[in-house]
C-alpha cells in the first residue's frame, strides 16, 4: 500500500456531492389517462419517466360521469402542491385536453411542459360518429363538448409537444371514416394545432401509444429540451 493510499479521507468531502444531488428539487411529472380508461393503463409509461429521474403521480378522473373539468380544478391543486423545480403535464388523449385546459391563462402555476399523446385537439371525428348512433352521445357523457368541439389555438407560455400514432388498429375505424394517417381512433391531423412547439408521429395505434417505448423516449425528450429529439437520418 502507497502512502498515497493510506492518507485519510475526509467524510465530509465524500458526502458532499450526494447531498448536492439529494438538495436539488427533483422534476415532478403528472399523468392524466383519457376517456373510459383509468390511471393503470398508464404505468408503464410512469415507470419509464421515473427511470428517467422524475417523480410521478397519475390523476384519475370521472370521465363520463363528471367531464374534464373537476379534473381541471383538480389539477390545478396537485400542480401547487408541488414542492418541486418543475411540474410536467403529459396526458393521453383526452387528457391531453385537460392538461390544456387546466395550464391555459392561469398564473401561478409552476414551470413546466405539457407532451400529449394522440390527443383529439381539433376534436374527434369517431366521437361525432359515435353520437349518430341511438345512445351514443350518452357514452361520451359529460367529456361530449371537448371530444366534439376540441380545443383552441394554443397561446400559453408552456411548451407543448404533440405525439400522434399512425397505426391503423382500433375501434374507432369501425364507427366511421377517419383521415389518414391515423392511430385507429384520432387521426394525425386532428393532433395538430396551431401554437404548440412540436410534433412527432410514430408507428403505434391510439392504445399502443400508451406501451411504446418511442413514445416514452420522445417524452422524456420534450420534457428535458422543451422539444423532441432530432429525427434519425
Amino acid at each position: 500500500m502507497t502512502r498515497a493510499s493510506r492518507r485519510p479521507i475526509d467524510p465530509r468531502a465524500a458526502r458532499t456531492p450526494r447531498a448536492a444531488v439529494d438538495s436539488a428539487p427533483r422534476e415532478h411529472v403528472i399523468l392524466l389517462h383519457g376517456i373510459w380508461m383509468r390511471g393503470i393503463t398508464l404505468l408503464p409509461l410512469a415507470r419509464r419517466l421515473r427511470q428517467a429521474g422524475y417523480s410521478v403521480e397519475t390523476i384519475d378522473y370521472a370521465s363520463v360521469f363528471r367531464g374534464i373539468q373537476p379534473a381541471v380544478t383538480r389539477l390545478r391543486e396537485r400542480m401547487q402542491a408541488q414542492d418541486a423545480g418543475a411540474v410536467h403535464l403529459v396526458g393521453h388523449s383526452l387528457g391531453s385536453l385537460v392538461a390544456l385546459e387546466a395550464t391555459r391563462g392561469v398564473r401561478g402555476l409552476p414551470k413546466g411542459g405539457i407532451v400529449c399523446i394522440g390527443p383529439p385537439l381539433r376534436g374527434s371525428a369517431v366521437a361525432r360518429a359515435l353520437t349518430a348512433f341511438p345512445g351514443g352521445r350518452l357514452l361520451l357523457g359529460q367529456s361530449a363538448e371537448p371530444l366534439l368541439e376540441g380545443v383552441d389555438a394554443w397561446k400559453g407560455s408552456r411548451r407543448v409537444g404533440v405525439i400522434a400514432g399512425k397505426l391503423p388498429f382500433g375501434l374507432g375505424i369501425t364507427l366511421g371514416p377517419l383521415v389518414a394517417p391515423h392511430d385507429g381512433t384520432v387521426s394525425v391531423e386532428e393532433t395538430q394545432l396551431p401554437g404548440i412547439s412540436d410534433h412527432r408521429t410514430v408507428d403505434a395505434s391510439h392504445t399502443g401509444l400508451l406501451f411504446s417505448s418511442e413514445v416514452a423516449d420522445l417524452t422524456v425528450a420534450f420534457l428535458r429540451a422543451g422539444r423532441f429529439a432530432p429525427t434519425p437520418r
